[in-house]
């Protein structure tokens, strides 16, 4: 069942790397447009190539260079955060090398205009990172030192690092080819984060409590969740029956796993859900 599991969200990847690529390749790099990450300094490094060295219109080298630079990247993932994310971020950025190289950039653009290209092109590009993320990979580059970072500072926000790092990176856009360029290229990225925080709610944590009759609930979350639960024993006001009441935090992407757990041990229990309410001390941040 795990194994299915894991081909599942591989699966999921695969298609959130293909569609990244097809929002790059359609609509971002054929209105001269560069991505945030590791990917935009790809492209950047890509342009200067072209500039030296004939490079085909249709045909973006960014993927084989955005696989360069994630190497030293891969490292980190696999030493420091774990296995399973370094196996999904190697594929997400494997198979974007892959569609990056077969996926033809049109010589003329599918769309004329810069503005309405970013937002196209923002919506499919955060769309496929959004669920590439969301089935537990990266799409490389600095998600995973944001990551990294997170887990090892509890202060520290991926947006922060991200946020420096594209603004280096259009610094760069504004020096090296024209303002204009840059400008565009931060309202696509813009378009871009906006639709990935609309699909990936990265770090949400989650109070529930669940009113039960049943005595098994609180070991199925803490072996199958590996979250504590508190536990008291209460009764209904109104039917004045026994009952026990659980609560535990978990993040927002373990609601389904719980109420699976709860409707396969009480088809009545109960359950209320609080989003977004944050915790100290000992709880584990699961990015």
């Amino acid at each position: 069942m795990l194994y299915k599991e894991e081909i599942k969200k591989i699966v999921v990847i695969i298609i959130g790397a293909l569609i990244f690529c097809l929002g790059v390749n359609l609509f971002i790099v054929p209105v001269g447009l560069y991505n945030g990450g590791v990917v935009g300094i790809s492209q950047i490094i890509r342009t200067l190539i072209g500039n030296y060295i004939s490079i085909p219109n249709n045909f973006d080298i960014s993927g084989i260079i955005n696989f360069l630079l994630n190497i030293p990247l891969l490292f980190i993932a696999y030493k420091s955060i774990s296995k399973k994310f370094f196996v999904r971020t190697v594929v997400s950025i494997v198979f974007q090398t892959v569609f990056f190289s077969i996926i033809a950039i049109p010589v003329v653009p599918i769309i004329d205009d810069r503005l309405t290209a970013c937002l196209i092109g923002g919506i499919i590009t955060g769309t496929g990172i959004g669920i590439t993320l969301k089935a537990g990979g990266s799409g490389g580059g600095i998600d995973i030192l944001g990551v990294y970072f997170a887990k090892k500072y509890s202060e520290f926000s991926v947006g922060k690092l991200g946020m420096i790092i594209n603004a280096i990176i259009y610094g760069g856009c504004a020096v090296l080819f024209e303002l204009p360029t840059a400008i565009y290229s931060i309202i696509y990225t813009t378009f871009f984060g906006l639709i990935v925080d609309k699909i990936h709610y990265q770090n949400i944590n989650t109070t529930a409590m669940i009113f039960t009759k049943e005595n098994d609930i609180d070991k199925r979350i803490m072996s199958e969740i590996g979250r504590g639960v508190t536990l008291w024993h209460g009764y209904g006001a109104y039917t004045g029956e026994d009952t026990l009441i659980l609560v535990t935090v978990i993040s927002k992407y373990e609601i389904g796993q719980l109420r699976k757990i709860v409707n396969e041990s009480d088809e009545k229990a109960f359950i209320i859900f609080n989003e977004g309410m944050n915790v100290v001390g000992n709880f584990e941040k699961r990015l």
